[in-house]
């Protein structure tokens, strides 16, 4: 499975019998980082929780945003380079997110 934001290519997130979860965040050289945990209220579960959710109202903002300048006859090419850029990084996070819970799904559940 690939995101297509920046084709990283996501490999079998099993470990052993443990599933890793795609976190919504990337190492400094923008790979992807998997979180190994036999609890998903660890800490680091309920934090990459928060980040998502703030990932996803932020997409919420900038859709409206995008939404807006898009409606504008009068708005200028910067001003919609603007908001296609947050509007492509958003999508980015919300597709890393889809990805994420995806592969969380149950065998039984898909």
């Amino acid at each position: 499975m690939t995101i297509p934001n920046n084709n990283i290519s996501i490999p079998n997130t099993t470990y052993g019998a443990r599933q890793l979860r795609l976190l919504p965040w990337t190492t400094p050289d923008g790979k992807p980082c998997y979180l190994s945990a036999d609890s998903h209220d660890s800490r680091l579960s309920l934090l990459a929780d928060d980040i998502e959710a703030a990932q996803l109202d932020s997409g919420e903002q900038v859709l409206a945003g995008a939404k807006a300048v898009l409606a504008d006859p009068k708005a200028g090419e910067r001003a919609v380079r603007f908001a296609l850029t947050r509007a492509s990084e958003s999508l980015g996070d919300v597709l890393r997110i889809a990805v994420s819970r995806g592969e969380r799904i149950p065998e039984c559940e898909r």
